[in-house]
């Protein structure tokens, strides 16, 4: 079916290679997609800038300061308009990774309208007021809802009828590439054995307080955090500082398998709170593709997921982390490799992108019939209030 994707997202394309990316690189091979990113603020007149990724558009307004707020959702709106209709954008679908998008598609006409929902993003520190109230709108709006773990699914399937699950998949054969490589990247060439190794954006989170007891209390290993700092979530003087913690920044996501290669222990320190009480980490299928053992904190979905088939060890108190990590040292590299690989193959974005496709496409008929049958329906007669 032919038809083209607008996509508006919370997070940027260049951010950090995950779920968005994954998922719309591969629509890209059938549709035309716009991904269209939050403003940015300049001086000058408002202008969408246009960069190419792949085959995939990246849309990102410029505004000049005086214009946030109120005035924000109309020139947004207009920018976007005008480039659709220069690109002959006439046929296509709405999807949305943020609710609070939502004013800036309101004039737009699609065939049907998908909320992937990635987050609970309400949930995260700093969200936007209003986020919930967006939210139960776009829900309003949209005739697919597709949930990125098992939580998820369970909050949003009471609020919609066309909720389906599609939890986070794994590029095996870059992440498997983990396996084999023996070269270090220079940045962590040096840093001592064991090494447990955690990639991902470090924010509010992140355990603080297991990461620095687990390094206090085994001084020994060497806790590696690959990933940028929110420093509009966290405070980084917060951050646990220590002589066995490595703080290596952002890389990108073509090296990740390289660092991976060289951690003794895959680790998700998360916090057990309201910000990660629906997420389902996409790195921790990344991390088994790798061959890395993998340590976890009780996050409901890994657990729920992983756990279960004893893929992934949990851990809940610092203690209880440090002998997880222990028996997962002591354990041969290759034990429960043939088990992750036979769950693994189950997981693949290009079957994952080829069932969204799917259900668009049923989707779109299913408006195109409700459309033809609205117009095929005479208007109802209304009766004078006497006669009624």
């Amino acid at each position: 079916m032919t038809y083209d994707i607008v996509c508006f997202s919370h997070l940027r394309w260049d951010f950090v290679y995950q779920r968005p990316q994954h998922l719309l690189s591969r629509f890209s091979r059938h549709h035309r997609v716009y991904f269209v990113e939050e403003a940015e603020y300049s001086d000058g007149t408002p202008r969408l800038d246009v960069r190419k990724r792949g085959k995939v558009n990246v849309l990102v307004p410029v505004l000049p300061q005086s214009m946030r707020g109120t005035q924000q959702p109309a020139i947004v709106s207009w920018l976007l308009q005008e480039h659709l209709l220069a690109e002959s954008v006439s046929t296509y679908i709405l999807w949305f990774y943020t609710p609070m998008a939502l004013p800036f598609a309101r004039t737009l006409r699609p065939l049907a309208t998908v909320y992937d929902c990635m987050d609970e993003l309400s949930a995260f520190a700093n969200a936007p007021a209003g986020m919930v109230e967006w939210e139960r709108e776009l829900l309003r709006h949209a005739n697919l809802v597709f949930a990125g773990g098992p939580s998820l699914f369970e909050a949003k399937r009471r609020l919609h009828e066309h909720v389906v699950e599609f939890p986070s998949c794994v590029d095996l054969e870059h992440f498997r590439k983990a396996r084999s490589i023996t070269t270090e990247p220079p940045d962590q060439s040096s840093i001592p054995h064991p090494r447990l190794g955690f990639y991902g954006v470090i924010d509010e989170r992140l355990d603080i307080d297991l990461v620095a007891t687990v390094a206090r209390e085994r001084s020994d290993w060497h806790i590696i955090l690959v990933g940028p700092i929110f420093d509009f979530k966290i405070d980084p003087l917060t951050l646990p500082r220590s002589r066995n913690i490595h703080y290596l920044g952002q890389k990108s996501y073509g090296t990740l398998p390289a660092y991976l290669a060289g951690w003794d222990v895959a680790i998700l320190p998360f916090a057990l709170d309201e910000s990660t009480r629906f997420i389902s980490p996409t790195k921790t299928p990344e991390y088994l593709a790798a061959g890395r053992p993998v340590v976890s904190t009780p996050i409901r979905d890994v657990e729920h997921v992983y756990g279960r088939r004893s893929l992934v060890a949990t851990a809940g108190t610092p203690e209880e982390f440090i002998r997880a990590v222990e028996r997962a040292l002591a354990e041969p590299s290759s034990a429960r490799l043939s088990e992750v690989d036979a769950f693994l193959s189950h997981s693949s974005w290009d079957r994952t992108s080829s069932a969204m496709e799917m259900l668009i496409g049923e989707a779109i008929e299913a408006n195109r019939a409700g459309q033809s049958a609205a117009a095929e329906t005479p208007p109802a007669v209304e009766l004078p209030e006497e006669a009624a």
